[in-house]
């Protein structure tokens, strides 16, 4: 049976749920999918580096205790090392899972690079790379013969970008507009019962929909990185965050709220890419009062749903968990089955 060797780079909650799929569910995956899955490679920045080009020992990893690092094991270290093991690994798939900064898509876009020009494919649920380094990227892996795939970068595990590449195939989508982030709507539902922002916030952090830093997700920057991503690969603009206005929910009061419920409204915070007629793409990050007959304004809680506006069908809205652990390590998987498909396709174009 055929098999890929998976270095994960970044050991936090998603990967850690992609690692546990693997060791639970390995033998049912390979039997359904047609191929194996082995991981050779971790890094993190608390436990360090580890390379096994055997395979690593997944029930051994997660019982590691408090503290303990991979220093003493074979192909240990105490650094993550992670440009070392991505160029170095025997693995055929990197699965790139660290922080990424927005501003500048890093180390996320490094990681990527070094891994593509390796000859290595890659899976990434980081929006950063995607957002700032798409195009570039994307042509790297083209002449180098590989695939990079990042499902999970705009709305986790849903499948957005595969669902409008594939099943929408043959339908001209002329505008794409979502709600693509589960704090901010979820806090704007709290508002709508009565909280203040600040306090339905605090209540998000709590329940671990929202960062120590609410920032990203409150004035909309989140949103703007997944609207490049959406406007560049749906509707084949070549825009930055630059290029998309953005306003965030702050700027939404008690009052607003109130008064938008009274005209039959429910407020959200759309992100928006749309085709004018002379060919561009106009973009946007914006509250907007929503008729309660719009398709995303019945979206509550943490969910995400995004609507495309297509010519033969109208409009078509998925909607979907837009965080989590394991449905984001769900997109990566549904990215490693991507990456063997194009694989295989070489191979058999090939012959």
């Amino acid at each position: 049976m055929d098999r890929h060797d998976i270095a994960l780079i970044g050991f936090g909650g998603v990967n850690r749920a992609l690692a546990q799929i693997i060791l639970d569910r390995g033998d049912e995956l390979a039997a359904d999918l047609g191929f194996a899955l082995r991981v050779v490679a971790i890094t993190d920045l608390r436990l360090g580096s580890l390379m096994q080009a055997d395979g690593i020992d997944l029930a051994d990893v997660f019982a590691m205790s408090d503290g303990e690092t991979f220093v003493g094991r074979p192909g240990g270290t105490a650094a993550p090392q992670n440009d070392y093991v991505i160029r170095n690994s025997t693995a055929d798939i990197v699965v790139e899972a660290t922080f990424t900064n927005p501003i500048d898509g890093e180390p996320g876009i490094s990681h990527v690079r070094a891994a593509l020009e390796s000859g290595k494919s890659v899976t990434t649920t980081n929006k950063g790379p995607v957002a700032l380094a798409g195009l570039e990227l994307n042509r790297l892996a083209a002449a180098n013969g590989v695939t990079f795939q990042y499902e999970g970068s705009v709305v986790s595990g849903t499948p957005i970008l595969r669902f409008a590449s594939e099943t929408l195939q043959g339908l001209r989508i002329n505008a794409v507009e979502g709600i693509l982030n589960g704090t901010s709507n979820y806090v704007l539902g709290q508002m709508e019962s009565g909280m203040t922002l600040d306090v339905a916030v605090a209540e998000a952090q709590s329940l671990g929909y929202a960062e120590a830093d609410p920032t990203a997700d409150i004035e909309g920057s989140d949103v703007q990185l997944k609207v490049v991503i959406l406007a560049n690969e749906l509707l084949g603009a070549d825009i930055t965050t630059a290029d998309v206005t953005r306003r965030g929910i702050s700027e939404v009061s008690a009052a607003d709220i109130i008064d938008a419920a009274a005209q039959g409204k429910r407020y959200k915070l759309i992100g928006s890419a749309f085709r004018n007629a002379a060919g561009t793409v106009t973009a946007k990050v914006e509250p907007v009062a929503l008729p309660l007959t719009h398709p995303l304004a019945s979206v509550t809680g943490p969910t995400n749903a995004v609507s495309f506006d297509t010519d033969l069908l109208g409009t078509v809205t998925v909607s979907g968990p837009g965080a989590g652990r394991i449905e984001t390590a769900y997109a990566l998987l549904s990215d490693i089955i991507a990456i063997d498909a194009h694989q295989r396709a070489r191979v058999e174009a090939g012959r």
